[in-house]
This record gives C-alpha cells, structure tokens and sequence, in this order.
C-alpha cells in the first residue's frame, strides 16, 4: 500500500457545482475523485484540496491561503513519507483579475513540481491538466475570458512533464465539467476521472508508465 498526496482546489475538495454564489456545498465522502481513487486502488490517499487554490497567486479579492506555492512546503512535510505526489492545478489561475497565461501557469506548475522535488525527492509526481473550463452560470463571470486564455494549457503541461522529467494525464480525457457552473465536476465526473486515472497511478508507482 502506498501513501499518495493529491494538491489541489475545489475540484480535489468536491465542491459541488454552484447554482448560487457564496455556496459551499461539499459531495458526501466516498463521492470526490480522490476518495474514489482511494477505493479503486487500496492506496492511502491525503486530499489536500481547497477551493480557490492557484498555482503561484495571492488571491487579492478572496484571500484565505490561496497561493499553492506558499503552503506547500508545510502540506508535503505533514504528510511524509509519500510514494507519490499528484498535483492538479490552474483553473482558478484562470479568473481575470490574475491576468495570467497558459504558458505562465504551466510555467507555475513546474515550480510546484520543482518544491516537491526539493521536499519529498524519492516521490514520483503526476500532474494532471484540470479539465477545461465554460463560461456559464454563475460563475460566468469569475471566470470571464478562461475559455481563451486555457488554450494551449494542456500542451504547454504536457511539455513542462517532460522537461521535468515526471508523468502527465489530462482531466479532459476522463470528465467534463458540469453545465451548472462551468467548472465544477459532477458526482460522474468525479467518478469517472478516478476511474480513468487508476491505471496511470499503478504505472506511476510502479515505474512502467
């Protein structure tokens, strides 16, 4: 049995999809993604996810800790020893008031990936590309201009991976956001990306994939 940290926002929390602002409803155990990879696997998982979690940014209008970068250090080290490290990051990079690119938050990434190098180094890491954001609901306008400034997001991840020498999975391939808000996943969301990315973390861990 391994030990497996999961980095992430609301989506690795399982925020559920918001028909309202302010809302802060939470799936039940067992439904977020990280729970149900845990049951797929048998591995122990830590979910570290919180809702509006970035890569690098202080959030200058919700405050509370948002900056990954910032708390990571403390995260990795309460959890040590860990087998591997999954970190799944940058939707919330996308709201306009962080002015940022898909360059720049694959960029982000690979600092994270550079901090858990330096912390934990015997972990295998996996990134993974959020799934692609819509802007719909009442986030629409949280996130107004997300849908273009994600363009590209997934290679410049892909290639930021490789430079680093650690393994890549796109959400898209597995789940889609709802249509409630755009960015949430749904209960078959998350089961279906845990679903999809059971195999990739037994060849993570066990070094063929």
């Amino acid at each position: 049995m391994s030990r497996i940290l999961i980095f992430g926002d609301s989506n690795t929390h399982g925020t559920v999809p918001l028909r309202a602002l302010g809302q802060s409803d939470r799936f039940k155990p067992g439904v977020p993604w990280p729970d149900v990879l845990a049951d797929l696997t048998g591995h122990t998982i830590f979910t570290e996810g919180l809702p509006g979690r970035t890569t690098v940014h202080e959030d200058p209008i919700d405050g509370g800790a948002r900056n990954g970068a910032a708390v990571l250090p403390a995260v990795l080290l309460s959890h040590v020893p860990l087998d591997a490290v999954i970190i799944m990051l940058g939707t919330n990079d996308l709201k306009p008031r962080f002015a940022t690119s898909a360059f720049d938050i694959a960029r982000s990434v690979e600092r994270l990936i550079g901090i858990t190098r330096a912390l934990v180094p015997s972990a295998r890491i996996l990134v993974i590309a959020p799934a692609p954001v819509t802007e719909t609901g009442v986030l629409r306008d949280a996130f107004a201009g997300a849908v273009t400034r994600q363009q590209g997001l997934d290679q410049h991840l892909a290639e930021a991976a490789a430079r680093t020498g650690v393994k890549f999975a796109a959400a898209k391939d597995y789940a889609a956001v709802s249509p409630v808000d755009g960015v949430h996943l749904d209960e078959a969301g998350h089961s279906a990306l845990a679903q999809g990315l059971a195999p990739l973390v037994a060849s993570l861990l066990d070094g063929s994939g």
